[in-house]
C-alpha cells in the first residue's frame, strides 16, 4: 500500500497514508489539528496544489481510503436480505422439522415443508427487493453534491467520493463536505452549530494563525463536515474525510437515522403482542398434544405450523411495497421521497407550516415600485442595485429583481471594500464601496422598521435632513400603506464612513434614509383550491414568515386563508412553551419570524399532539425541516436545507403536497387491512384448532396443511398494497391507534373462532366426516371465508359500493380456486387431502355466503349506521377494510 508523506516545519512528521499504530480506516490521517499547520506544508504533505487533483488521483485515493462517510453505509445487498429472511427463526424451525421428518422417512412431508417455505421466502424477498431498489435509486437523485476542482475542471461530485488533497467551491446555502482548509475566502460566514453548538454564524478567513488553537470551533482557517455556509464563497481544500473528521471523531453522522414515526412504534408494539402470544400457543398446543399421546415429531410441527399461520410474516414485506409503490407514484409527480417511512408521516400530517413565498405565492418577485420619500430617485435606484449587486452569499429573489432595475452600468465604478451580512437580528445587510470620488460609502438595505431605527436623516433632495418624529411617523406610515396593498418593501439607507481594513455592525448608525423598494409576489393560480383541499382533508394550514404582517394578511385574504389572529415574532418571545403551543393551534397567521421562532412554534405543536409539517428552502430553514415529523424542501433549495428535509419536491406545487397527503393514508390504510385481517383471522382460526385439539381425537389440520393455508392466504392478500381506497377515507389523518386495533382483534377474532366450532360441528356431527375429509373440507372452507371475507370488511361501505383493484381481484380468486381444486388432484393426496364428496363443495358454499352476511352484520354494528360511522372512521379508527376470518 503506498504512502504519501511530508516533512513539516520543526521536524514534525505529518503522515497521509498508513502508518503504524494509527487505528483507522484505510489509513485516513490522523491529524486533528491540520489548522495550526502552515498552508505550504499542509499541501505538500497531501501532495496536492490550489488545483486540486486528477480523477486518476482522486479514484485512487478513495480505493485507499475509502468513502466520505462518517458510518459505514449500510448497503443493501440481494444475498444479505435473502440471509436476513433465511434466519427468521421460524423459518429455522421450520427446516428443523423438515429435515427431522426426511431422517424419519417422511420424505413427501418434508419435501412439502420445503417448497411451501421456498415459495413463501421467494415471494418475500422479489418484492421487497424490488422495492427497496426502487426507493434507494429515487434517494440517490437527490444525494447532496459538491462542487470540485478535478483535471483542471470544476465538476458536481456526489460527498461520498471526496477524499483528501481534493479542492472544492464553496458558496452560501451549501453543507461543508469534510474537514477543510480554507485557501481562498470572500466575506465568508458558516454556521457550525453542527460541532460547536453556538446556532449564531462565523466569520472564517485564508490565512495561517498568527498562534496554536486546540479547538477546532476556533479555527477561523478552517470549515468542517455538518457545517453550513451561511454567506459569501470559499475555495477550500480537503484535509480529513470519513472517520477522520471532527463529526466522525465525536460519534456523530451527518445524515443519522429519523425517530420512529408512530405507525412504526404501533408496530412493534402489535409484533411485540404477537410474539407473546405465540410463544403461549405454541407451549400449550405441544404440552395438549403430547399429554395426549400423540407422535412428539406431529405434535411439534403441529405447534409449529400454529405459529407460522399466527405470524403475519408478509407484514415487513407489505409495509416495503406499500411504501415503495407509493414513493415511485409520488415520484412521478416530481416529488422525492428520501426516507420511505415520512409517507406514514405525511399521511398523519395535521398541520402544515410554510412561508408564504412559493407557497401562496409565485415566488417570481418583481419590483412594483420605487418610494424615494423625498430623494432622488435615481439615487434610491442606484444604492439599491450596488447593494444587491455586491452583496455575497445566497441570492435571495428580491436581489433578483433590483438586479433587473436600470443602472446596473454604476457597478462597475464602485469597489467592494466590506460586507456586513445578514442575520435575523438585525434584519438588514450592508455593504461598504469606495466611490469613484475615493469616499467610502456604508450602504445598507433591509427591513424598513430595522433600517429606520438605525437613521439619523433622510435625504432630501441630495442633501441629508435631520429626522424628526413626524418625519419617522410619515415614512412608517408609508411602508405600512405599501403592506396594506399587499407589497413586500426594504428600505435603503447610506452614510459616509472613514476608510479602514473592516467595519462593525456597530458601524451600521447615523445613517441617511433614502426610500424603499416596493415588490410584489402575485398568487399561485389556483392556490384558494388547493388550500380548500387540505381542510378538507383535515390538514391545517399555517403561514410562519418573516415578512409585515400587513402583507401576509394581504395575501392570505387574497387566496381565501381566513386570518382571526396574527403573531409576531416578539409574542412569541414572551410566551412560554406551554402557552405557545396553546395559542398556537388557534392561530393561522405568524409574522416577524426568525428561524428560531419558527423552531419553537414546530416543537410546540408537536407538544400538542400534531403531526406538524414544515415546508422550507432557506438556509435558516434546516432547524424547522430537522424538527418537523415532515420536511419539505425543494430541489432549488439551499444544500442545507435539501438535506435537512424528508421529501423534496422537484417542483414548488402546494397541489403536489395534497397528493403526497392522500399517498400517504392510501398506504397507511392498505397496510392496516393486512395487520387486521391478519389478526382476526389468524387469531380466529389458530385458537379454533388449538381448542380443536382438546376434542378431537385426531388434528384438525395436518402441519403441511396449515402452512398450504397460510401461504395462500398470503398469496392472496399480495397485492393489497395496491388496492383501491375509498375516498372517505384519505379525508382525515390517519394515525396508528393501538387500542382501536386491539378491539378490533377481540371483537372479530371471537365471532370467527366461533364460526370454526360450529363448522367442526356440522362436519363431525352432521355429516360424519372422516379425518381425511374433515381435514379437506375445512381447509376449503377455511380458506374461502377467510379471504373473501376481504371484499366484505375492505370497505366501510356494502360491499358493492366499493369497487377493489383489478390485482386483489385476481390475486384473491386464484387462490381461493387453487385451495377449491387441490383436493381433486393426485398431488392432493400428498398433503394428506381426500377427494372430496360433491356435498363439499356446497357445504362450502352455503358456509361461505353464511359467514360473509354474519361479517357484514357485525361490521355494520361495529361502525354504527352508516352515516355515524363515516364519521367515527374520520375522526377515531384509523381505517376500516380489516374484519378477517
Amino acid at each position: 500500500m503506498s504512502r504519501v508523506g511530508g516533512q513539516l516545519a520543526g521536524g514534525r512528521s505529518l503522515a497521509w497514508g498508513p502508518s503504524p499504530g494509527a487505528v483507522l480506516r484505510g489509513g485516513i490521517p490522523p491529524q486533528p489539528d491540520f489548522w495550526n499547520l502552515p498552508l505550504d506544508d499542509l499541501l505538500q504533505a497531501l501532495q496536492t496544489s490550489p488545483a486540486g487533483l486528477s480523477e486518476e488521483e482522486a479514484t485512487r485515493r478513495l480505493r485507499l481510503w475509502g468513502p466520505n462517510e462518517t458510518a459505514p453505509r449500510r448497503h443493501y445487498r440481494a444475498l444479505g436480505e435473502a440471509i436476513h429472511l433465511l434466519l427468521n427463526p421460524l423459518v429455522l424451525i421450520l427446516l428443523l422439522a423438515s429435515g427431522i421428518a426426511a431422517l424419519l422417512g417422511d420424505l413427501a412431508g418434508s419435501s412439502i415443508i420445503a417448497v411451501i417455505i421456498a415459495i413463501s421466502l421467494a415471494l418475500d424477498f422479489a418484492q421487497s427487493h424490488r422495492s427497496q431498489g426502487a426507493a434507494r435509486r429515487l434517494a440517490e437523485s437527490v444525494a447532496a453534491t459538491t462542487t470540485v476542482r478535478r483535471d483542471g475542471q470544476l465538476a458536481q461530485v456526489p460527498f461520498r467520493t471526496l477524499v483528501p488533497g481534493d479542492v472544492v467551491e464553496l458558496r452560501a446555502g451549501d453543507l461543508v463536505p469534510a474537514d477543510c482548509r480554507l485557501l481562498h475566502t470572500r466575506f465568508l460566514a458558516v454556521n457550525q452549530a453542527a460541532l460547536t453548538g453556538e446556532s449564531l454564524p462565523v466569520s472564517k478567513e485564508a490565512r495561517d494563525l498568527p498562534m496554536s488553537v486546540r479547538e477546532a470551533g476556533a479555527a477561523v482557517n478552517a470549515v468542517f463536515l455538518g457545517s453550513a455556509i451561511v454567506s459569501g464563497e470559499a475555495t477550500a481544500l480537503v484535509v480529513h474525510t470519513g472517520p477522520a473528521t471532527e463529526l466522525g471523531h465525536i460519534g456523530r453522522v451527518l445524515e443519522s437515522r429519523s425517530p420512529a414515526t408512530e405507525f412504526e412504534r404501533g408496530m412493534h408494539a402489535f409484533a411485540a403482542l404477537i410474539a407473546r402470544t405465540v410463544a403461549a400457543l405454541v407451549a400449550f398446543v405441544f404440552l395438549v398434544n403430547t399429554l395426549y399421546g400423540r407422535s412428539t415429531l406431529e405434535s411439534f410441527l403441529f405447534a409449529v405450523a400454529l405459529a407460522v399461520g399466527l405470524t403475519p410474516e408478509f407484514l415487513p414485506m407489505i409495509v416495503t411495497v406499500t411504501l415503495g409503490e407509493a414513493a415511485l407514484r409520488m415520484a412521478r409527480k416530481r416529488v422525492i421521497v428520501r426516507h420511505l417511512q415520512a409517507i406514514h408521516n405525511l399521511g398523519a400530517m395535521d398541520t402544515l407550516c410554510s412561508d408564504k413565498t412559493g407557497t401562496l405565492t409565485e415566488g417570481a418577485v418583481q419590483v412594483a415600485a420605487t418610494v424615494p420619500c423625498g430623494a432622488d430617485p435615481a439615487l434610491l435606484t442606484d444604492l439599491a442595485v450596488l447593494n444587491a449587486a455586491l452583496v455575497s452569499g445566497f441570492r435571495n429573489p428580491l436581489d433578483e429583481a433590483i438586479a433587473c432595475l436600470p443602472n446596473r452600468t454604476i457597478v462597475p465604478m464602485y469597489q467592494k471594500v466590506d460586507e456586513l451580512s445578514f442575520d435575523f437580528n438585525r434584519r438588514r445587510v450592508s455593504v461598504i464601496v469606495r466611490a469613484p470620488d475615493g469616499r467610502h460609502l456604508l450602504i445598507a438595505k433591509g427591513a424598513p422598521e430595522s433600517i429606520l431605527a438605525a437613521c439619523d436623516f433622510r435625504d432630501l433632495a441630495g442633501r441629508p435632513v435631520p429626522l424628526g418624529l413626524s418625519d419617522r411617523a410619515e415614512i412608517s406610515a408609508l411602508f405600512q400603506e405599501q403592506g396594506t396593498r399587499g407589497y413586500r418593501c426594504l428600505a435603503v439607507a447610506y452614510r459616509e464612513v472613514e476608510a479602514r481594513g473592516s467595519y462593525r455592525t456597530e458601524d451600521e448608525q447615523g445613517l441617511t434614509f433614502v426610500g424603499l423598494i416596493c415588490f410584489a409576489d402575485p398568487p399561485v393560480e389556483g392556490v384558494a383550491g388547493v388550500i380548500e383541499g387540505l381542510r378538507q382533508r383535515g390538514v391545517a394550514l399555517k403561514i410562519l414568515t418573516g415578512d409585515d404582517p400587513l402583507i401576509a394578511r394581504h395575501v392570505c385574504a387574497e387566496v381565501g386563508l381566513p386570518v382571526d389572529q396574527v403573531l409576531l415574532g416578539t409574542d412569541v418571545d414572551r410566551l412560554d412553551d406551554i402557552a405557545l403551543g396553546a395559542i398556537a393551534e388557534k392561530v393561522t397567521l405568524f409574522a416577524r419570524l426568525t428561524p428560531i421562532q419558527k423552531n419553537r412554534i414546530i416543537g410546540a405543536l408537536k407538544r400538542r399532539g400534531h403531526v406538524v409539517g414544515f415546508l422550507g428552502d432557506g438556509i435558516n430553514d434546516a432547524p424547522s425541516l430537522h424538527t418537523a415529523d415532515v420536511g419539505i424542501s425543494v430541489a432549488g433549495a439551499a444544500a442545507v436545507a435539501r438535506e435537512a428535509a424528508e421529501i423534496i419536491l422537484l417542483e414548488r406545487r402546494l397541489a403536489v403536497l395534497q397528493e403526497g397527503i392522500d399517498e400517504g393514508r392510501t398506504c397507511f390504510g392498505n397496510t392496516l387491512k393486512y395487520v387486521m385481517m391478519g389478526t382476526s383471522s389468524n387469531f380466529g382460526n389458530m385458537f379454533s384448532m388449538a381448542g380443536a385439539t382438546l376434542i378431537f381425537p385426531f388434528l384438525p389440520l395436518l402441519p403441511v396443511q396449515i402452512l398450504l393455508n397460510n401461504l395462500l392466504y398470503d398469496l392472496g392478500q399480495l397485492t393489497l398494497p395496491g388496492d383501491n381506497v375509498d375516498p372517505e377515507l384519505i379525508q382525515r389523518p390517519r394515525r396508528w391507534d393501538g387500542r382501536l386495533v386491539r378491539n378490533f382483534m377481540l371483537v372479530f377474532g371471537p365471532i370467527s373462532s366461533l364460526f370454526d366450532f360450529v363448522t367442526f360441528g356440522i362436519l363431525w356431527f352432521g355429516l360424519h366426516a372422516s379425518p381425511t375429509v374433515f381435514r379437506t373440507g375445512w381447509f376449503m372452507e377455511s380458506l374461502a371465508t377467510q379471504v373473501l371475507a376481504i371484499y366484505v370488511i375492505r370497505t366501510m361501505r356494502a360491499p358493492w359500493r366499493s369497487r377493489p383493484s383489478r390485482g386483489l381481484v385476481i390475486s384473491t380468486l386464484g387462490a381461493v380456486g387453487v385451495g377449491l381444486t387441490l383436493p381433486l388432484l393426485p398431488m392432493g393426496t400428498l398433503v394428506g387431502f381426500g377427494s372430496p364428496p360433491p356435498v363439499l363443495y356446497l357445504f362450502t358454499g352455503v358456509t361461505l355466503a353464511v359467514y360473509l352476511s354474519l361479517v357484514e352484520l357485525v361490521k355494520r354494528w361495529f361502525y354504527g349506521v352508516e352515516g355515524a360511522a363515516s364519521s367515527r372512521a374520520a375522526k377515531r379508527y384509523p381505517t376500516p377494510g380489516s374484519v378477517s376470518r
